[in-house]
């Protein structure tokens, strides 16, 4: 599927306006699956003028994608980065007949540092919008502020350690260690939205990933996990050194719509 994009302003907005690029599919059909997307970049990117390759293939399983930009407003400093994504969240629930139609499902998603803040959405949104929110797509999310997993030692060898300390460090110096900042670390995490989550065998957030999805499984909330093999160019996602080409963005496409299809049969996906 051809996929199309057009930069636009959230003029309604409740923090107040947002950019945003709209990724959709030449083709979609009647009332599509509509997608927050949060960008990832450590905590550290603000260019919000770049390809989005992670927006395009879930638009190429036929959802209209929101790449929001949290960044300007927020400074990837938390919680303003959370509420700013919220806030778009709020407007999206409010206001998807705009983009789709009333039926629309409604995700969020993101990779890397926008996984985390996707993970934090999810948990505001059972917190406070309970039911507004269909699913979260986790690719490889940055969760862990202490980097202490064993799939971590491998961030040296793609170049991220150093980055990701310093956006870790960035991220939390306007609050500390909230459980919405570090989503990990939460300890009521039932009720969140079903889940669909990425990673790959040579991923230093591996370990990280996987933990999570363990603890909603545990938790009751509906999973379905992907492991990508090694060598599919998975770190060039979120900046890191790859010498594989990618390979990964069709695996993203057609599990994103399997799980479109599974939550729309079971919400729950109990």
């Amino acid at each position: 599927m051809t996929v199309e994009w057009k930069d636009m302003m959230l003029d309604k907005v409740a923090i107040g306006p947002v950019s945003a690029r709209i990724y959709q599919g030449a083709d979609y059909g009647k009332g599509p699956p509509i997608v927050l997307y949060l960008h990832g970049g450590a905590f550290l990117d603000s260019d919000k003028n770049v390809d989005r390759p992670v927006a395009m293939s879930l638009a190429k399983a036929g959802a209209i994608v929101v790449a929001a930009d949290y960044s300007s407003l927020s400074g990837n400093v938390f919680p303003k980065a959370l509420e700013v994504s919220f806030s778009v969240f709020t407007y999206l629930a409010n206001k998807r007949a705009g983009l789709g139609d009333r039926k629309s499902l409604l995700f969020v998603a993101g990779e890397e540092a926008g996984g985390n803040v996707a993970a934090g959405v999810a948990l505001k949104a059972r917190d406070q919008m309970p039911d507004a929110l269909d699913g979260q797509v986790l690719i490889s999310p940055l969760l862990d502020p202490f980097m202490g997993t064993s799939s971590i030692r491998k961030a040296d060898a793609i170049g991220m350690r150093q980055r990701w300390t310093e956006g870790w460090s960035h991220y939390l110096s306007g609050g500390g260690c909230h459980p919405y900042a570090a989503p990990c670390l939460c300890s009521r995490i039932s009720g969140v939205a079903p889940a669909l989550i990425f990673t790959a065998e040579d991923d230093p957030l591996h370990d990280e990933t996987i933990g999570y999805g363990a603890r909603l499984k545990q938790a009751g909330v509906g999973v379905r996990q992907h492991v990508l093999p090694a060598g599919t160019g998975w770190p060039s996602i979120y900046g890191g050194k790859s010498d594989g080409a990618p390979d990964w963005q069709e695996n993203v496409s057609r599990h994103f719509g399997s799980f479109i299809r599974d939550v729309s049969v079971q919400p729950q996906l109990h």
